[in-house]
């Protein structure tokens, strides 16, 4: 037993991870936060989504870091390119009416680039069809892929990426990765493929939808690589598991919407760090063990379980605005998508400039978790 350097973990220089949750028109907000990483250097080794989140990490891995930025506008200008208006007048009530009327536009005609309505629609069509199984197509967004990534770099470029999905006969997870296959426009449809609205995608025989059915983040993916390096994590979610109490029943569906698919991050990232401090402990712990201790069953067993790699996550979360709704996830108006896109800036920059950043370290001992926009007004 090797006790100096634990070939599991913590190998290598720090590898920078982007994690991108699910989240439909919320997604500009990864987008912009994307930006601002970027131009502070932080390029990721390896990008993670789900649903919306895996269709900005293909844009990000399917392009050279020169161009990613310009493709993310590319898209997110095509799918809100529909909804050019902005709110006819000022305050929260005018707010609100222009958000639902933008938000039942993209649900009646569907969005460029992305997907369109059934015609004729889902109950025409005889069961066991293929067209019985959702209410919109999804052409589109495979060709809008096609044009945007470039899927030979996406699979043997630099930055590994990984999509999850759903298989819809086994209900299981499933996460396609570079590091493993390869991927085309199909694996990164399936990832988004969130039923009723959108159809199941067949990959080798399979069929699949939305990865956020089961979880909404690939942050427990990423954290149980093995062997586990040492990583900066960015973790860009959209959904918040914190929130007002509501006060009618268009409240209750959005909260219980940000609840369903916020995924617990905050929770998963205190358990992750509880057990990886046990780790850790466990690591040196064996490091200073006799000789004729090391060779003990119990000692080999604590040995499987250690792990030294030094892990920092940083929360980027989505803070929820007055004037949203439960439809903020299908609200493409450019005027959300602009908003939605620079609150990401802004969070990145916050977070970058805050003294308990600028003074980062990696950790010597367990995790280090920054949440640094928590409490920030806008």
């Amino acid at each position: 037993m090797d006790n100096g350097r634990d070939e599991r973990c913590g190998i290598g220089e720090e590898k920078t991870v982007l994690v991108l949750q699910g989240g439909g028109a919320l997604g500009a907000y990864q987008a912009g936060s994307y930006q601002e990483l970027s131009d502070n250097g932080y390029l990721p080794d390896w990008v993670a989504g789900i649903s919306i989140g895996a269709i900005n990490a293909a844009l990000i891995a399917g392009n050279p870091p020169e161009r990613r930025v310009e493709r993310l506008r590319d898209f997110w200008e095509t799918v809100s390119s529909g909804l050019l208006a902005r709110p006819a007048w000022p305050g929260e009530q005018g707010r609100d009416m222009f958000n639902a009327a933008s938000a039942a536009h993209a649900a009646a005609f569907g969005l460029p680039g992305f997907f369109s309505p059934r015609l004729p629609p889902a109950f025409v069509w005889p069961s066991g069809s293929a067209e019985a199984l959702s209410h919109y197509r999804t052409d589109a967004l495979r060709r809008t892929l096609e044009e945007l990534v470039d899927f030979d770099l996406l699979n043997h470029g630099p930055t590994r990426l990984s999509v999850g999905a759903v298989n819809v006969r086994t209900g299981n997870f499933t996460y396609f990765d570079t590091d493993r296959m390869e991927l085309g426009p199909a694996h990164v449809m399936a990832s988004g493929a969130l039923p009723p609205g959108f159809p199941p995608v067949e990959i080798d025989g399979e069929h699949y939808w939305d990865g956020g059915l089961v979880s909404n983040t690939p942050l427990q993916y990423v954290l149980d690589e093995v062997p586990r390096p040492d990583m900066l994590i960015f973790q860009v979610d959209v959904f918040s598991a914190r929130g007002p109490m509501p006060r009618d029943l268009l409240e209750v569906a959005e909260r219980e919407k940000d609840i369903r698919f916020s995924s617990r991050t905050r929770f998963n990232t205190d358990t992750f760090r509880r057990s990886q401090e046990m780790r850790r402990a466990a690591h040196r712990l064996i490091s200073r063990l006799p000789e004729d201790l090391r060779d003990d069953p119990d000692a080999k067993m604590l040995h499987a379980l250690c792990c030294n790699a030094a892990i920092s996550i940083v929360h980027l979360i989505f803070r929820r605005k007055s004037h949203f709704r439960h439809s903020k996830d299908y609200e493409f108006s450019r005027f959300s998508i602009e908003e939605h896109w620079d609150s990401g800036i802004t969070d990145v920059r916050r977070t970058l400039r805050h003294e308990k950043w600028r003074g980062r370290h990696k950790p010597s001992h367990g995790v280090a978790v920054f949440d640094l926009t928590r409490d920030a007004e806008d």
